[in-house]
């Protein structure tokens, strides 16, 4: 049987370790990155930031069990007195799309590396799973840590109980920007009705795991010769089975176009229409993903 091609970048991978109830994603960031921070001029602690975002998102988002092709999931940061007062993205069938909202000005007077309380100050996390036909669940915590990897561990700790671990790299090289990340899962033990192991987390499978998991490095998740493949091995290849699951590929999905946002302005009272157009006629609408102008006349 021919092997499969190994992955190395823009794609998600899947594996789990049946002996030890852990489930994990890897991904590796690189032209998509690119493509998604392109559409703004983001400052480099925005871009760190959004960076970090779209790895989480995409990790996050592959562990959707999709009903539909409606299936998605959006990971939404706010803060009303932030400096960073909004960051918003999501993830569907393998198209990402990321957007931060940012004071300039008090950016500015924070230097190189701010720490993320002082980007957003007191604000909140929303983690959003719509599994299609209608099924939408949401979970919201404070914004807590050092990390928005840390914030998101917190999350699967307070709204789903699962104990889990995220590691999160990424490197600006000239103009080019990567990141990389492995989320890791422990998940119940055994069939419904069996004892969960959220209520144990000293757990020794679980420790064993996040102890292994633990140890990836930086330069690993952003290597662009080591598959992710070659990751999963390195990290538990004295496991019994490591199960390779290969993910979708990844692309930017800003889902704007002229048909959707006529179909949305059809929708106001054509007062409120007229009051929206410009000296010339038209509305107006710029998407904030991906920096599009739409001039409608409607």
């Amino acid at each position: 049987m021919e092997q499969a091609p190994e992955t190395f970048a823009d794609k998600l991978l899947g594996f789990t370790l049946p002996s030890r109830n852990a489930r994990a994603r890897v991904v590796r960031l690189d032209a998509v990155i690119d493509e998604i921070l392109s559409a703004h001029d983001y400052p480099a602690p925005v871009a760190h930031l959004l960076s970090e975002a779209l790895v989480l998102t995409a990790l996050m988002g592959g562990l959707l069990k999709s009903d539909g092709d409606d299936a998605q999931m959006t990971m939404q940061v706010q803060a009303q007195s932030g400096i960073v007062s909004l960051l918003v993205c999501d993830f569907r069938g393998g198209a990402l799309r990321g957007y931060a909202d940012f004071d300039d000005e008090r950016l500015a007077k924070l230097g190189a590396n701010p720490a993320l309380s002082a980007l957003f100050g007191e604000g909140y996390l929303a983690i959003t799973f719509e599994t299609g036909k209608g099924k939408r669940y949401q979970g919201i915590v404070a914004i807590e840590g050092s990390s928005l990897a840390e914030a998101c561990e917190n999350y699967f700790s307070q709204s789903e109980q699962v104990p889990t671990l995220i590691r999160i790299a990424s490197r600006v090289s000239g103009e080019r920007h990567f990141a990389g990340g492995l989320l890791i899962q422990h998940l119940a033990d055994g069939e419904q009705g069996r004892e969960r192991l959220h209520v144990r987390l000293d757990h020794p499978d679980w420790e064993h795991v996040a102890t292994m998991a633990g140890s990836i490095s930086h330069d690993e998740l952003l290597d662009p010769d080591l598959s992710l493949e070659a990751i999963a091995w390195r990290l538990f290849h004295e496991e019994d089975e490591v199960r390779i699951q290969p993910g979708a590929d990844l692309a930017r999905g800003c889902r704007c176009s002229r048909e959707y946002y006529q179909q949305v302005l059809s929708r106001f009272p054509s007062e409120e229409r007229d009051a929206m157009r410009g000296d010339d006629g038209v509305i107006a609408v710029d998407c904030a993903f991906c920096a599009r102008r739409f001039d409608l006349d409607i």
